[in-house]
């Protein structure tokens, strides 16, 4: 019965995912707080029961949310390479930039609860996250201590750039995604968040600044 068994090995997959789907819409909704098990199931379209053959409590469902969207931000990220002559060092800083922008847009839910829901959920889940901002750091760091050994990263502690840089990524992922500014596109943001590294300790010739996106005409 090898057929049957995978059509239900498929058929647990997709309940398990149709929970995480409805889990993600109640704790952007109503905060991971106020949430409710009841309140996922409702959403979800199946009985109390179902959701313990999956998941322990809400806390777990939450938990696998997190760190699911934090690999795909941290998979979006490449390391730079400085001895390949078809990728300039200068687009590889703009290609992972828009590579971070472009996931958090297209997650706009799981951008909200990660910046606004997922601090102080408890000491264990605190240190989860402290991890991952800082495997963040680490790789950032290194790439600007590289940076300046190449001469296109300005003076400073690499450490404390890239804790300046990824807090301004961050307020400007956070405004975009709970403020309204939903008409922004990826490539508008990345441009934005490049330019502002540009003016700042990037020290890049204007003649390798990758072309600025056309403005999109007003209606």
């Amino acid at each position: 019965m090898p057929g049957a068994k995978r059509r239900a090995e498929a058929a647990k997959t997709e309940r398990r995912e149709q929970i995480l789907r409805a889990a993600r819409d109640v704790f952007a909704r109503r905060g991971y707080h106020h949430a409710t098990i009841d309140d996922i199931v409702a959403r979800a379209g199946v009985a109390r029961g179902t959701f313990y053959l999956y998941f322990e409590d809400k806390r777990a469902v939450f938990s696998e949310l997190i760190d699911r969207f934090a690999a795909q931000i941290t998979q979006s990220i490449q390391r730079i390479v400085t001895d390949d002559p078809a990728r300039p060092v200068v687009q590889q800083v703009r290609d992972n930039i828009r590579a971070i922008v472009g996931t958090c847009l297209s997650e706009r839910t799981m951008t909200k609860i990660l910046f606004t829901d997922a601090v102080g959920v408890d000491s264990d889940f605190d240190r989860k996250l402290a991890a991952f901002y800082e495997s963040a750091v680490q790789l950032l760091t290194e790439s600007l201590k590289e940076g300046q050994s190449l001469g296109i990263v300005g003076e400073g502690e690499p450490r404390v750039l890239a804790y300046l840089t990824i807090g301004a990524l961050k307020e400007l992922l956070y405004q975009a995604v709970t403020l309204g500014f939903a008409e922004e596109t990826a490539d508008v943001l990345t441009q934005q968040m490049f330019s502002f590294l540009s003016g700042g300790y990037l020290r890049f010739r204007s003649t390798d600044a990758p072309p600025r996106p056309r403005p999109r005409p007003r209606r």
